[in-house]
């Protein structure tokens, strides 16, 4: 899809929301709903869904209606988006019956551009009724994965918005979820009755998140030790049962640490109350069961620590999502044991009995209790699984943010051979038995089921018996991983052999087994980069600042301005209002309400400690060093035809990729391929202008180099030209 239509949207989004440039697949997504089709997002948590319906809301004019599942998430939204001068409302059971007439009758008015409501009010019949008086002729719909049986989150009230087509068949509907597998992506659609749906996935990557699997050894210890890492910054520790969180709150609480538990077990005052003071940062620490999460939309969470295994990788990618979404560094750490899986299965097994559901829910269950599992256990990136698993490829050698490759592992001494002799046992019981029985041949165990099949006879019976069941079990799922075995089979799942296991066992090809290695944990790249040139300072008097500014409005702090936007202020400390306006996340209706004061604080901080401002950041140790990527499908052909010097519509029309798809091809082909003359895309005359606006207000930001050039010169030719000097 072309952007050329986007230009009212983009003035819009600098204006309210104080961005001068869109995330991958926003534009193709807001393009969508500015003609009226139906659409389907799908991008990890953080990547901007919200903006993609927000913004086009404004520029249609009418009311966009947004289905949101839970009251506090909606508030959230809600008031962020009143922050930023837009009007915004909800409709829900805590309004006063004044306050719902005075809505009701603004929207009447056409005043409202953005109605959030639940899924319940939306689709009962006067409600209905009430949106066809309205005019409503845009929906979406955030969390969509909830509609799906297959996903990980069901929910049975999201199911009846099937029915919108049949109520409103000339309305667009748009989705947006974080987490869909292709089978999920395709019974979202389906349900919905989406037409023709313009349908844009977007790498399910989380750079910035770091990733551990640690063996749970001492629970206590581990979480303090997680809590020691990350003082005075926000996280959420995750537990398995209501029991568990009880008890790891209450010894955090004895040891002083300002945290709150939360689960389905507490009143609804309670788990209101622990959730309001996680978002207004009364508490950095929540202790809970998967419960908690949805309704967070709190953007400056640091980490995320599973003190037991989620019962899905979905569920994994959505909790450890939370962490990070304003794009700065976090930790996400999983304290795995085998003790878990077995405690999920029953809880499942327990929960079908109980409400009597059709079998195929238990099957799809245990499948995803595997799966998690097997990503637990395995020895592949974890970057890299987590992409692979929901249908992706993650090219990278080395994501330099995950416990393997930091090297928090060590190499299994021999693990060729022990290769060799775990895929020979497969093959000495014909394929036919699961993980279990292979570890108790292989261990070489005298079990009344070992000698009637008359395995013990075998030649690979007690190969192992060396090691315990917990290594065997983890090298197993590791093999899994790296493609030598798979398991077939969802209730009672089997190991066979690939062609893979065949080459290691003629000793064709090599293997890789880990383990767990006790040492100080590495850095991620974004762990080193975060704070390169932020004087922590002045960032937490501006933090300070925010905190206040927030308690006087009833407003959460990250509403008001997000960390991201903190960090950027206390680099490059601007000492006047034209330069504040470069910042990212300040748009005029914040510049009018705190802007002077804001300054007042980096000029009295800056004086005081004599460091200077309007710092024009374009240090490349503040970037986050990339890793040099193989190329591949069409960003490869988009390669070839930049060095035949084929013109940008050109490509555009053989790759049938939309313009900004190609300019983001390109800037990657000028970083990895370094040309010596880019005057094909940007004339010499253009880019000396650019260059010599960019020798006075620095490269850090594009908007500065554009307010420099007159606004007279495109953002393409910018980036394409900060791309080249950079190399």
């Amino acid at each position: 899809m072309a952007h050329d239509n986007l230009a009212p949207v983009l003035a819009l989004i600098q204006k309210h929301w104080g961005y001068s440039a869109l995330r991958p697949l926003q534009a193709e997504a807001m393009t969508a709903v500015l003609q009226g089709r139906d659409s389907f997002l799908v991008v990890p948590t953080g990547a901007g869904k919200s903006l993609c319906f927000q913004a086009p809301a404004m520029e249609r004019g009418g009311t966009t209606v947004v289905v949101s599942p839970l009251i506090a998430l909606m508030k959230d939204q809600v008031d962020g988006l009143r922050a930023c001068g837009i009007p915004a409302v909800q409709l829900d059971s805590s309004l006063l019956p004044e306050e719902k007439r005075s809505y009701a009758q603004d929207l009447l008015q056409g005043a409202i551009r953005l109605l959030y409501v639940s899924p319940e009010r939306l689709v009962s019949e006067e409600f209905c009724q009430f949106l066809k008086r309205v005019g409503v002729h845009t929906f979406a719909i955030d969390e969509a994965h909830c509609i799906s049986h297959w996903g990980h989150d069901f929910r049975p009230e999201y199911r009846q918005l099937g029915k919108l087509k049949d109520i409103f068949p000339q309305a667009a509907i748009h989705a947006y979820t974080a987490t869909a597998t292709e089978r999920v992506r395709e019974d979202i659609v389906k349900q919905l009755g989406l037409r023709n749906p313009v349908i844009l996935v977007g790498s399910f990557d989380r750079p910035n998140l770091s990733y551990r699997v640690v063996p749970r050894v001492d629970k206590e210890a581990q979480v303090l030790e997680m809590l020691e890492r990350h003082k005075n910054e926000a996280g959420i520790i995750y537990c398995l049962r209501r029991k568990d969180v009880d008890e790891v709150s209450a010894d955090l609480q004895a040891k002083g640490v300002n945290c709150k538990p939360y689960h389905a077990g507490l009143s609804q005052e309670d788990r209101k109350s622990a959730q309001d003071a996680f978002s207004q940062e009364q508490c950095n620490i929540i202790v809970a069961t998967i419960a908690f999460g949805m309704g967070i939309d709190r953007s400056n969470i640091r980490f995320i620590l599973h003190a037991n295994m989620p019962k899905s990788v979905e569920h994994y990618q959505q909790e450890t999502g939370r962490a990070g979404r304003d794009g700065l560094e976090a930790e996400c750490v999983l304290l795995h044991s085998g003790e878990d899986i077995q405690m999920w299965k029953w809880i499942c097994q327990k929960s079908v009995e109980e409400n009597k559901v059709p079998p195929d829910f238990l099957a799809n269950m245990m499948r995803h209790l595997n799966d998690m599992d097997a990503y637990a256990r395995g020895s592949v990136c974890r970057h890299r699984a987590l992409v692979n698993y929901f249908g992706q490829k993650y090219e990278a050698d080395n994501c330099a943010a995950c416990d393997l490759c930091l090297g928090d592992t060590e190499p299994v001494p021999d693990a060729v051979v022990i290769a060799q002799k775990i895929l020979s046992c497969v093959a000495r019981v014909q394929e036919r038995f699961g993980i279990n029985h292979v570890i108790s041949v292989l261990r070489g165990e005298n079990s009344e089921r070992i000698q009637t099949l008359n395995h013990d006879k075998l030649t690979t019976y007690g190969l192992l018996k060396e090691h315990d069941k917990k290594d065997l079990r983890d090298w197993i799922y590791q093999l899994i991983g790296q493609d030598a075995l798979r398991k077939e089979g969802d209730e009672y799942p089997i190991l066979k052999l690939t062609e893979v296991a065949w080459e290691v066992m003629r000793k064709l090809r090599a293997v890789r087994l880990v383990r767990p290695l006790r040492a100080a944990l590495r850095q991620s790249r974004a762990d080193l980069a975060a704070w390169e040139g932020v004087d922590r300072g002045l960032f937490e008097e501006l933090r300070q600042f925010r905190k206040k500014l927030a308690d006087a409005r009833g407003f959460p702090p990250y509403v008001i301005m997000s960390d991201a936007t903190l960090r950027e202020l206390a680099q490059q400390r601007p000492s006047n209002v034209a330069r504040l306006k470069f910042i990212r996340g300040i748009g005029e209706a914040k510049l009018r309400e705190m802007g002077e004061a804001i300054l007042k604080i980096i000029v009295l901080y800056c004086k005081e400690n004599q460091i200077p401002m309007d710092v024009a950041w374009t240090s490349k140790a503040a970037r986050p060093a990339k890793v040099k990527q193989h190329v591949t499908g069409a960003k490869a052909r988009a390669f070839d035809l930049f060095r035949e010097k084929a013109d940008l519509e050109d490509v555009q029309h053989q790759l049938n990729r939309s313009h900004g798809t190609i300019i983001q091809y390109l800037c990657d082909y000028i970083r990895r391929e370094r040309p010596d003359d880019i005057s094909l895309y940007v004339p010499k005359d253009i880019y000396d202008k650019i260059a010599a606006a960019i020798r006075e207000v620095g490269s850090g930001q594009l908007k500065p180099i554009f307010v420099t050039l007159e606004e007279k010169v495109p953002y393409d030719q910018i980036r394409l030209v900060v791309e080249h000097l950079r190399v």
